[in-house]
């Protein structure tokens, strides 16, 4: 391997130059695409190494791994500090204000005490400042450590010397183990909360000269271990870490987050509070989850004073989400995030040629005669269906996993498809009549009907229409079944093989859909499938390889 004289952070092989841009100091961001930028380094000198020293250079990359992590958490860590300290100088004013503002009320009584209470608040703030400042200075002086080091780790990935390579090695792998940065404990000595220096002002005032602060309730404990997270509900399990017989409440918050482990001192999203829980456990319902995590903390409250918040755990809540393509649907379908509506109108407002024979009659048109009524040319990039093919697909691919939506039709919905397809689904191409797509059909025009459909095959299902369909597509195990969405009824199995990333798919002619996404599987759907396998009496003339 061949180093050309080259800028700070450049490295050659055969020749090629690459250089690493560090980004700024100081950030959590550049520190990540820092070390993206040493493992492509390493990469590419790690194929010119000898074979003994690959070992070596394995074992400087798990170091570097190391320190590029612990630098993103010194990071966060830091913000956390900041954050408290500035949230020491707002609240202790802020306590110190209505302490003041109550004694004013009261002087004549309570001026002795006023200056005792005032100095103990602001004793309480230097020794808070004092314990956060110096956490704060070590941690930067941490920080400071851990990246010189890191700058010196990356920098004995240029040495061409074996033995000054093996020495550089033994020597960084030394210093990481007495590095500070993996020393530092990574909880604030001190909590920005003065609450426990509140007092209570509804005494007698003959009695306010034995006036002290009220206790403050500790931390809740959240029991991850007992938390459950099943059918977009979530259950929250905490205790007290002593018996408190003054608590009165708790108060629950939380956030969704797209970021696993601790919370970040500055989200995208707000917290949400549960106010007046009166037990040490909550379920939180009817929740949509369309992030992938989310961020649960708990306080305890007495009669005055609200105590510190739990430590915040972090639970996953993944889901599938998607929205309806409108860009690509039929001219003739209205198409919202989560809803699509027939709409016999469609286009026609840019059809300036046509508003005659189409347009004499009454009622609903067939859907023959409104495909026929408009004209190509004014389709514009709404042209990816077209004729019969009242079709609209979501736009997200499925290629793996198990996932789950709802869809419930209007009341006056006449005809309408729900299932998936290949996206190459032709644009005249109709769902359940093509060996890319699979479906259930319902149809009210004259008579009620259900059938499931695919490749121009259909199969009459001799059960009543639900209100509202779930769909349940396996594409591990090959399966798509569709549930009434309430009573968990199986209404009919698609047992196939997708070759391709499938979407969801929808038909509608005269009337509407409304979906229902970000949701987990339900656990009765989940317990079925184990069960019966997926397999339900109405599936088997319809089974097929998907092509």
């Amino acid at each position: 391997m061949h180093i050309e004289a080259t800028p700070p952070w450049a490295f050659a092989v055969n020749g090629s130059v690459a250089r690493l841009n560090l980004g700024t100091a100081g950030s959590a961001g550049a520190c990540t695409t820092y070390w993206a930028q040493c493992q492509q380094s390493i990469s590419l000198v790690a194929l010119e190494l000898p074979a003994h020293l690959k070992n070596l250079m394995e074992a400087l990359q798990r170091i570097i791994t190391t320190l590029a992590n612990k630098n993103e958490e010194l990071h966060n860590f830091i913000e956390t500090l900041s954050h408290s300290l500035a949230g020491v100088q707002v609240n202790s004013t802020q306590v110190i204000s209505d302490l003041e503002e109550e004694f004013d009320t009261l002087f004549s009584i309570l001026d002795e005490m006023k200056e005792s209470m005032t100095n103990t608040i602001k004793q309480e703030q230097a020794r808070k400042s004092h314990e956060l400042q110096n956490q704060l200075t070590q941690s930067t002086n941490a920080l400071e450590s851990a990246e010189e080091l890191l700058e010196f780790a990356n920098n004995a990935l240029h040495i061409k010397d074996e033995e000054e390579f093996a020495k550089a090695a033994k020597q960084i792998k030394d210093r990481v183990t007495m590095a500070p940065a993996f020393r530092l404990t990574m909880k604030p000595k001190a909590t920005d909360s003065m609450t426990h220096l509140m007092v209570d002002f509804s005494q007698e005032r003959q009695l306010l000269q034995k006036l002290i602060f009220l206790p403050v309730p500790r931390a809740p404990e959240i029991e991850a271990q007992d938390c459950l997270v099943m059918d977009n509900t979530v259950n929250l399990v905490w205790r007290m870490p002593v018996e408190d017989s003054k608590i009165d409440h708790y108060i629950l918050e939380y956030r969704k987050t797209e970021h696993e482990g601790l919370p970040r001192v500055k989200d995208e999203r707000c917290w949400e509070v549960v106010d007046n829980i009166k037990t040490t456990e909550y379920t939180l319902t009817g929740l949509k989850f369309d992030s992938k995590f989310m961020n649960f903390r708990v306080r305890a409250c007495n009669k005055a004073a609200a105590g510190d918040y739990s430590d915040p755990v972090t639970l996953e809540t993944r889901a599938f989400n998607f929205s309806l393509e409108s860009s690509s649907s039929h001219l003739n379908l209205k198409v919202e995030e989560g809803s699509v509506e027939w709409d016999p109108q469609g286009g026609k407002g840019l059809e300036s040629k046509i508003k005659g024979k189409e347009n004499k009659g009454s009622g609903t048109p067939s859907p023959k005669r409104a495909a026929s009524a408009r004209s190509p040319a004014v389709r514009g990039g709404r042209d990816r269906f077209t004729g019969e093919s009242y079709t609209v697909l979501g736009d997200t691919s499925m290629d793996c996993g198990q996932h789950y939506w709802e869809v419930k039709a209007l009341k006056d919905c006449k005809s309408y498809s729900i299932g998936v397809a290949y996206r190459n689904l032709g644009k005249f191409d109709q769902l359940g009549k093509t060996n890319t797509s699979w479906c259930i059909h319902i149809n009210t025009w004259l008579q009620t009907s259900l059938a499931a459909k695919h490749n121009n095959k259909a199969k009459s299902l001799d059960v009543a229409v639900p209100e509202q369909i779930g769909v349940y597509c396996d594409l591990d195990g090959g399966q798509l079944s569709f549930y009434n969405a309430e009573s968990k009824q199986l209404l009919h199995t698609f047992k196939t093989k997708f070759n391709q990333p499938v979407v969801p798919a929808f038909m509608v002619w005269c009337g509407g859909l409304t979906l229902s996404t970000g949701l987990q599987v339900p656990s009765a759907v989940r317990s079925f499938q184990k069960t019966e396998n997926g397999i339900g009496g109405s599936s088997g003339s319809l089974n097929s390889m998907a092509q």
